[in-house]
């Protein structure tokens, strides 16, 4: 698993204590990675089953950890200097939950001098009134560490989950224990301030929903906004994964990443390295097959 002491700290702010975290892994000749932007209670680790296996295929991937940040607007101007602060143009965007909201604000907040070149949205949302808490948005600072994280917990899945959902569980709990008051704090009130998404500013982003069938902290209705707000996004159903599919049902999320990202190959905005192409289509390919062919039995 991957430690802390390998990733970078980055500052970009004139304030000092605003630190990115983050694991910065594959060919830096890549210049349009895929950046991975964690949920309220992730930390820049809890990709690390999407960081091994697709750099072993020859992408570059950058998994973030946020710094404390108040409001969407702040979160945007920051993330945009890291991007320069890294010499990034234009990049591709895994988000799962706050961090697929966070992706669509700054794919909007970038959208007349574009600095995204695809969306890929797991178990995210549109509108931050889904979750009822917009009055209580700007109380959370004054709340302490154990009653935010008993808010967080209030979401995980509750009753029987398998073997792999359940580790997934415990992963995350023991990554929300190592948050402090204000970074919990911050996010939750990003993940609740009365926001939505503009549609209009990045409907020609291309984009990939993914989300699962079972139980998770999104209900029908945000799933179904979804679909609307984004008419000609792909979909990636999957039939069970809770609100961590990127832990416990890594090989899917892998495979579902690669078929988003192969309509960039051959491009300047393609996320691998070209030499490792040919072999990752097969591999991919073959993967599908087995896939739909497991489906088909069912």
């Amino acid at each position: 698993m991957l430690s802390t002491d390998n990733s970078l700290l980055i500052i970009v702010d004139d304030d000092d204590s605003k630190v990115w975290s983050l694991y910065d892994a594959g060919p830096r000749s890549i210049r349009c990675p895929l950046i991975f932007l964690p949920p309220v209670s992730g930390t820049a680790d809890v990709f690390f089953q999407q960081i091994l296996a697709l750099t072993g295929w020859g992408y570059r991937v950058i998994a973030l950890q946020y710094p404390v940040y108040w409001d969407h607007l702040e979160f945007c101007d920051g993330f945009r200097k890291l991007l320069d602060h890294l010499q990034l143009d234009k990049v591709h965007l895994f988000g799962a939950s706050l961090g697929g909201f966070l992706a669509q604000k700054f794919a909007e907040y970038t959208h007349k001098s574009p600095r995204v070149q695809s969306l890929i949205l797991c178990n995210a949302f549109s509108d931050t009134s889904i979750f009822n808490q917009t009055w209580t948005a700007n109380s959370f600072w004054l709340m302490p560490a154990f009653m935010l994280k008993k808010i967080v917990l209030g979401n995980f899945a509750s009753g029987p989950v398998d073997p792999e959902m359940a580790d997934g569980i415990d992963f995350m709990v023991d990554r929300l224990e190592s948050l402090g008051q204000s970074e919990l704090a911050s996010r939750l009130t990003l993940n609740c301030q009365n926001s939505y998404v503009e549609p209009h500013k990045i409907r020609d982003i291309p984009v990939t929903i993914m989300d699962v069938f079972d139980q998770s902290a999104l209900s029908t209705e945000a799933k179904e906004e979804m679909y609307k707000l984004y008419p000609n996004a792909r979909r990636a159903h999957l039939k069970t994964g809770g609100n961590f599919p990127y832990l416990c049902r890594s090989a899917e999320v892998n495979l579902y990443i690669q078929i988003h990202l192969l309509q960039f190959h051959g491009t300047r905005y393609a996320a691998i390295d070209p030499s490792m192409v040919s072999a990752e289509e097969l591999e991919v390919q073959k993967i599908s097959l087995h896939t739909s062919s497991e489906q088909e039995e069912q």
